[in-house]
């Protein structure tokens, strides 16, 4: 019968340690799924500022060369001798 107990006893020890991995398990998983969430929500943040950025930037240059535009017509015979 001690045989019997000993199994009982290794099978329990098998079973503590699967239970022991197993929430290991869950807890890693649980720390990359809010890793993940936290790099979706930076990168969304990135992705709108960046929006912004190339929205302005379009606007400046726009602005720019309609002010080349401008001053090439009016100071370009003057520039060009034409």
């Amino acid at each position: 019968m001690q045989d019997g107990d000993e199994v009982r006893k290794v099978l329990a020890e098998i079973r503590d340690l699967q239970r022991e991995h197993l929430e290991e398990y869950k807890r890693f998983a649980q720390e990359a799924l809010e890793l993940q969430r936290s790099a979706t929500a930076r990168y969304e943040k990135l992705r709108a500022t960046y929006g912004k950025v190339v929205l302005v930037g379009s606007g400046l240059v726009l602005v720019l060369l309609a002010l080349l535009a401008y001053l090439l017509v009016k100071w370009g015979r003057y520039l060009f001798g034409a």
